[in-house]
């Protein structure tokens, strides 16, 4: 349990990454040939960007692999001065091994400034002979249009639900954890096809208890039973107000939910409601302008409360 999941079960090669053969097909093609552009990864977090350019680095390089790929994160290295400085010189100096050329992966390139951008494509061109760029993002729009043209661009996917849980079933075989049938779907659903946050959920419930169920999936995830916040709605559409505030009182405390969070699951719960489209729509619309209360810094609690007193009166209206 010392070791973290995500790293310990991370491929090793471009054929043990799931989910993602659309890239995965393309990168063996340059690891055949021994030769790449400058990349773009671009895709929600969990999906693999990362663990592509490792196992790429690793199938092309060999033993070499480490002194000829270097990671940076821009998160929290954004500034221009890294750019003409730690990457320009590592960019300069000859790859190790015989290779023909170097890596250098930069980690969420989103996050770097226009100017430490605009640097960087300056570099890219310079030492494009001895050195090659991955970057990975998750908004390619973040990206300035001179650097999206220099690269060749991957768009991952978030992971398919059969593809999250065959990993998952793998972890659970080889840890042999006892996991409920209905707990291993509802780490699946939580993930939302985040695979990292699908593995280190399935690690945190492992190390609290031996059996695992789905209560306990959804304690550590930070997302309340979608049951208990479908009966929620119910009760307010029934004209239950005091018992559907009290419910929502539950899930908040149990959970450990902001308010911001609660409008997102009841978000999600609407299509389950027993209640016609034009309901849905207007449902939505109310829900958007709520959640943008929040956001802008209103009390939650009320907020919330005044959208359960609008489902209380929706109801009133259809009996």
């Amino acid at each position: 349990m010392r070791e973290i999941w995500t790293e310990k079960y991370r491929p090793k090669n471009l054929d043990e990454v799931v989910g993602q053969k659309h890239v995965t097909d393309r990168l063996k093609a340059y690891v055949e040939t021994g030769n790449m552009p400058h990349l773009l990864f671009t895709g929600p977090a969990g999906t693999g960007k990362t663990t592509c350019s490792l196992a790429m680095a690793k199938e092309m390089f060999g033993d070499q692999w480490k002194g000829n790929f270097i990671e940076l994160n821009a998160s929290d290295e954004r500034g221009i001065d890294v750019v003409r400085g730690k990457i320009k010189e590592f960019a300069r100096t000859a790859p190790l091994g015989g290779a023909e050329f170097k890596i250098i992966f930069m980690d969420e390139a989103d996050a770097l400034t226009s100017d430490a951008q605009a640097a960087l494509r300056r570099t890219m061109e310079k030492f494009s002979k001895i050195c090659r760029f991955i970057l990975s993002c998750n908004y390619s729009s973040k990206i300035i249009d001179p650097i999206q043209s220099r690269c060749a661009v991957f768009r991952f996917k978030p992971l398919m639900v059969e593809d999250t849980l065959g990993f998952l079933k793998k972890i659970v075989s080889e840890e042999n954890i006892d996991i409920d049938d209905e707990a291993i779907n509802g780490l699946v659903h939580v993930a939302r096809g985040d695979m990292r946050r699908a593995v280190n959920s399935l690690q945190v419930a492992a190390s609290m208890n031996k059996r695992i169920d789905m209560d306990m999936i959804y304690q550590i995830s930070g997302m309340a039973n979608p049951g208990e916040v479908k009966n929620m709605l119910e009760m307010a559409l029934s004209g239950n107000f005091i018992g559907a505030r009290d419910k929502l009182d539950d899930i908040m405390i149990t959970y450990g939910l902001s308010g911001q969070d609660v409008i997102r699951q009841i978000h999600s719960t609407f299509f389950e409601l027993s209640i016609d489209d034009t309901e849905k729509v207007r449902l939505m619309d109310k829900t958007g302008e709520i959640e943008f209360r929040i956001v802008e810094g209103s009390n939650e609690r009320i907020q919330l409360e005044a959208l359960l007193a609008y489902l209380v009166m929706m109801g009133g209206n259809r009996r």
